[in-house]
């Protein structure tokens, strides 16, 4: 066995605040306010220091260690998610494909109900989280917030409700699939 001695550096992360959003940090809760609404996540910060000044948070350590720089990297890469989010919201888009039965998306409450898939007498459900606006036109079903986990989510909560099993999906390639993940074509 062998054992590694720690790595203790002086290691901080800066991260720029963009005009009109701002910032507020309680304890481990971070609040983030923009144009577009507000964002809320709470970290596990551990030994991490943060400090917001004016245009700059700068989340760091003197002595840091591994597993401190990973939480920092870590915390850096969703502060800055949540700064795109509040700025412009997330939008996930999907299409409805349906060669065999035509397929209906209608959305009611916190759910979407897709009446008709392969034929099916059942509907099938879809859950909608809080807080996750979704609009569908004709073939595309378009899904936008503020946070991208919630966004995301729910675009993958329409993907499992239409998965095929127990069929050849060479022939039946019926389902609902996303095309764009936030700006990214698929």
């Amino acid at each position: 066995m062998h054992f590694f001695t720690k790595m203790k550096k002086f290691l901080y992360q800066e991260i720029k605040i963009p005009e009109g959003v701002q910032i507020t940090i309680e304890g481990n809760l971070f609040s983030i306010k923009g144009p577009e609404g507000e964002n809320k996540r709470e970290f596990k910060i551990g030994k991490l220091n943060i400090e917001n000044k004016g245009n700059i948070l700068k989340i760091g350590n003197d002595k840091s260690t591994k597993s401190e720089k990973k939480l920092m990297n870590s915390i850096r890469a969703h502060v800055r998610n949540m700064i795109k989010g509040v700025q412009k919201k997330f939008e996930y888009k999907l299409k409805i494909c349906s060669s065999h039965f035509p397929m209906t998306v209608k959305i009611e409450g916190n759910q979407a109900l897709i009446k008709n898939f392969l034929g099916e007498k059942v509907d099938r459900h879809s859950v909608i989280l809080p807080g996750v606006n979704v609009k569908v036109e004709k073939e595309i079903i378009t899904i936008t917030s503020v946070e991208k986990e919630l966004a995301g989510q729910t675009a993958a909560n329409f993907e499992t409700a239409t998965k095929i099993r127990n069929r050849d999906r060479r022939i039946f390639q019926d389902g609902i699939y996303i095309i764009n993940k936030a700006g990214k074509e698929m």
